[in-house]
Formats: C-alpha cells, structure tokens, sequence
C-alpha cells in the first residue's frame, strides 16, 4: 500500500495496544513547521524565529509565558497560545481518537477546524490502511475536506472544494495562470477527473489526488424502451464508498458494529430516529419529521438517505431498540458540503453503558 495522504503524518504515529494512534515526538515536530498558523515570516521577529527553531528542535519542551511575552506579533502571540494547548491536551489524552471525542463531547470546539480536520485526516487513515480500494479512499476525505457538489451529465459529482476554487483561480497553472487571470487574458479549461475504474490505481500515486472527483450517484437508470426503465446501483457508488468509511469510523471510536445502506427515499411510517451528516442535513430532517413544510429548492439539496442498522440492537436506547436511524447529507445553498463526522458520535441512540 502507497503512504497516500503523506500531509497526515500517519508513518510518524505509533499505536497503544487498542490500535489507538499517539501523538509522537516526530508528528508534532511535523506540525510545528508545517502549520501555517506558526509559519516564519519576513517581519517574524528573533524571538519568535528562536521559539520556533526551539519547538522544532524539541517539540515536546515546556514554553514559559515569558518566552510567548517576547513575541512582538500579537496573532504569533496568540496562535502559538492555541499551538501548545493543543499539544498539551493532544499529550494528555494519550491518543488522537481519545482527544478528538473529549472535544466533540465536551460541546465547544476551543480549536481551529484546522487543527480538528488534521486529527480526523490521520484517523480516517489509520480506518483504510488495509484499504485497497481508491473509492473508499476518496470518499473519506468528504470527513476532513470541504466539496463543491456540480451535476455532470445527470450524475452528481463531488469535488473538492479548495482544488476546484484554486483551479478556476490559476487554471492549472500556478502563479503563471493566476496572473494570466487578472490580465483576463485566455486560459485553457481545466478539467477535473472523476474516480472511475480506468484511472483508480492513479489515484494512490497521484501527488494532486485531491483532483479527483467522487461519483456520488447512487442509482443508474436504463431506459428499455416501451416506457420501461430499470434502476441499478451503480458498481462504484461514491455513497456505497463513504457507507463503508462511516461504518469503520463508528467501529474504531465506539465499538459499534453497524450496516450503512443508502437510500433514495424514507417510506417508514414509524419513523423514530435521525441524524443529519452536516449542519443543512439535520435542519432538513428535522422539519421533515416534524411534518414542517420544506419548498422544492431546498429539497434539492438533499443529496442522499441512508439506514443505519445496528448488529446487536441492545447496544440502542431501550425506546428505539430494533429500529432503524436514518441519515441525511445535503448541500448548502451554494453547492458545496461540510461533513460534520462527529454528529454520527454523538447523536446516535446509544444504550446509556455506551455513553461513558
């Protein structure tokens, strides 16, 4: 297996004997100098560049309040502050899956998303490192990067949000086609691949693999003529992919054995238990089971259903025991999706033994 996504810093953690990851000396020396947050620059004063170089050195060392004092910027002052307190709680929680619930259960994220989509990243890595397969892969990411969602040909297709803007930005080209862009003058059009079979080996040794699209169309109509038509599941489901990522994801951090199926519609008139994937999902689902009326365009945005099953159903809250909890993903109004993994954590009918 290729060491895909090398900005986690998966190959510098190690693992306690749950098969939990620990921070190491080596992953947080890697966040120190590649943290934007902490980058040096032309008016970086000498204070800051010696705590940096010192943090780099011995990224595991005490900072006194005095050393941070000495900081002549008042942002390298305050994110340094946010550094190390991330470090610190990172170092005593022992492990990134324990850090990363303590927060989500704590109810305030006192971090930056930065700092946050950095732990779910190396996370999701250690889920797939007996993953071979490229869907699955790319469909992870939707739990740490942003997607601008787009129709293509009838087939809704999720790209990552940050590759597409910093493509329509510069064309491919870098710095060259982003001057190229302000002089208006003719760029070529840059197209991004979408997953398919003929290019998935790429996507392990691609160093751009954020320039592949996921597929997230879930069913193919084939039309028979006579005005019959049947619908298949399409082989490569994006949705089928990011299932299978959700399903590893509550196994990992909560023990939870779980069946993820997509759907394309809810026909359950017992309806007891939802939970959005993303902040729009959870507003929609909620008027929906309140019987609260939702206007076609914002019905739109629903972009798929799926029933969640658990294996042994004692694991559910006595009053919904046996019955299924149905998610939501949807866009915004302006096309793109923020997954949000820790609602499938914390908003699930767990059994109250399962809520320590």
């Amino acid at each position: 297996m290729q060491n895909f996504w090398p900005a986690s810093g998966y190959a510098l953690l190690t693992r306690d004997p749950r098969g939990w990851l620990c921070p190491s000396e080596a992953w947080l020396r890697r966040l120190v100098i590649e943290l934007p947050q902490l980058a040096l620059v032309e008016e970086s004063c000498p204070a800051e560049i010696a705590l940096h170089q010192a943090l780099a050195d011995a990224p595991l060392q005490s900072v006194s309040e005095a050393q941070l004092a000495a900081l002549a910027d008042q942002d390298a002052r305050d994110n340094y502050r946010l550094f190390l307190s991330f470090r610190d709680a990172l170092l005593a929680a022992g492990t990134l899956e324990a850090y990363y619930l303590a927060l989500m259960r704590a109810g305030r994220i006192t971090v930056p998303p930065l700092f946050v989509d950095l732990i779910v990243q190396a996370i999701v890595r250690h889920l797939l490192d007996d993953s071979h397969d490229a869907f699955e892969a790319r469909a992870a990411e939707l739990l740490f990067r942003p997607q601008r969602l787009s129709l293509l040909e009838g087939r809704l297709i999720s790209a990552d949000l940050a590759t597409v803007d910093l493509l329509q930005e510069t064309a491919g080209l870098g710095d060259i086609g982003r001057l190229l862009r302000q002089s208006q003058a003719p760029l070529p059009t840059t197209v991004v691949q979408v997953l398919n079979t003929d290019n998935a080996a790429d996507y392990w040794t691609d160093g751009e693999r954020h320039r592949f699209a996921l597929d997230l169309t879930h069913e193919i109509s084939n039309e028979l003529g006579h005005g019959l038509a049947i619908k298949l599941v399409h082989a490569h489901s994006g949705l089928k992919a990011l299932a299978s990522v959700l399903e590893r994801w509550l196994a990992h951090l909560l023990g939870l054995r779980v069946t993820i199926t997509p759907l394309q519609r809810i026909d359950d008139e017992a309806w007891r238990w939802h939970v959005g994937l993303d902040v729009e999902a959870m507003s929609l689902l909620n008027d929906l089971y309140a019987g609260t009326e939702v206007d076609a365009e914002r019905q739109r945005r629903l972009i798929s259903l799926f029933r969640l099953d658990f294996a042994d159903p004692a694991e559910m809250r006595a009053d919904v025991t046996g019955k299924p909890v149905y998610l939501g993903l949807a866009m915004t109004a302006d096309h793109t999706l923020r997954l949000k993994p820790q609602n499938l954590l914390l908003n699930l009918p767990l059994a109250s033994s399962l809520l320590q």
